[in-house]
Formats: structure tokens, sequence, C-alpha cells
């Protein structure tokens, strides 16, 4: 019974892999972890400094104090600290890098395809137009052959 059940488990594994979805999944993965490392250079480059020199450029300190002393660090810290500053720092480099993603990646791809789809339809336009104009000729053609055999050229 097992070696009828492992055969099935086996070509049901296969065809999982095979499946496009899983393949296209893949694909993103890698091209989303290379793309990465650019997001993270633009990052910490060029913005970070940016709002570093508005601002500071670690968060992480900013605090507040909910149970009083809040004194140390780590592990000898007494007293209950809310950490704020890390939050917030978080929060702004997922802002930041969705906005770079967008403005660098998304933007430009969506206005790629939209002319692309233009293209296509402008193709697909021409080629009626084409072939309408082709059949209006052709009728012209029977049209002019008609009134020609109408008029008394008929030879024989």
């Amino acid at each position: 019974m097992s070696e009828k059940q492992q055969p099935g488990v086996w070509e049901g594994f296969k065809a999982f892999l095979m499946r496009g979805n899983v393949i296209d999944l893949a694909v993103a993965v890698v091209i989303g972890a290379a793309f990465t490392n650019i997001v993270n250079s633009v990052v910490k480059g060029i913005i970070n400094p940016v709002v570093g020199a508005i601002g500071t450029k670690n968060l992480d300190n900013y605090s507040s104090c909910l149970k009083h002393p809040c004194r140390g660090t780590g592990d000898t810290a007494e007293g209950i600290r809310i950490m704020w500053g890390s939050v917030l720092g978080a929060t702004l480099s997922f802002v930041i890098t969705a906005a770079v993603v967008y403005f660098l990646m998304v933007m430009p791809m969506a206005k790629f395809l939209a002319r692309q789809a233009a293209r296509q339809r402008a193709k697909e336009n021409t080629k009626e137009v084409m072939d309408v104009t082709e059949l209006e000729v052709l009728k012209e053609i029977r049209d002019a052959l008609v009134a020609q055999r109408g008029n008394g050229h008929r030879e024989g």
C-alpha cells in the first residue's frame, strides 16, 4: 500500500513544483533579494543622510519612562522604558523604502506597460483600418466592373 502512495505523493509534488506560479514566485524572490541591496543602498547612502541633515540620524535612543527610575541600558536597566524612537525609526525606514521602490520601480514599470499596451492597441486599430480599407477598395472595383458591363462595354 505504501508503495502506491509514494508515487502519488511524488507525482503531486512534481506537479506542484512545475506549476508556473511556483517558478514565477521563485524568480520574484531571487530578484527581490537582489533588488533589496539596491534599495538599501539608496536609503542608507542618500535618503538617511538627507534626513540626518534635517534631524537626527539615530532615533533608537529616544524613549519614555513608564515606570521610574529609568536608568541603565540592556540587562542592567532599571524601570520600564518605552522605546518609541526605534518604532519611529523602523516606520520611517519602511516608508522611505516603500517610496524608493514605488518611484524607482513601480511607476516606471507602470508607464512602460501602459506605453506597450497603447502601442498594441494602435497596432490592432491600424490592422482593422487596413482590413476595412482593403474591403472598400475591393467593393469599389466590383462596382466599377458591374458599371462597365452595364454600360454596353460587353465584347463578344
